[in-house]
């Protein structure tokens, strides 16, 4: 089942680390399988405090690969770079997030 990696950025210190961060984040993405659906510092707040700074959606083909991307040193790396100029918080939405489930169910709280 596909997973979903939500990444937000919450504080920055360093806009500059990203011209360096992008480039090797994205290379580690594809390497497990990944792919961008969304990424933007373009947000509007709908419901709830403000939104971070930025924000992505990544795709992965399996929780597992999800898993082993993040701890992956390829990505380690690259993260210690965005480390050093912001703060994020990433969320793996682990269960239920494809489409070809059914919403109703999956907000509901059944199993799917």
């Amino acid at each position: 089942m596909k997973a979903f990696v939500i990444a937000e950025r919450l504080r920055e210190w360093d806009a500059d680390v990203f011209e360096r961060y992008g480039p090797l984040a994205a290379a580690s993405i594809a390497r497990f399988g990944g792919r961008y659906l969304a990424l933007s510092d373009k947000l509007i707040t709908l419901e709830g405090p403000l939104p971070p700074l930025a924000m992505a959606v990544i795709e992965f083909p399996s929780v597992e690969q999800a898993k082993a991307w993040y701890a992956s040193s390829e990505y380690q790396a690259a993260a210690a770079i965005r480390r050093s100029g912001a703060e994020n918080r990433f969320v793996l939405l682990a269960e239920g997030a494809a489409a070809e489930h059914d919403p109703h169910a999956i907000l509901s709280g059944k199993r799917i």
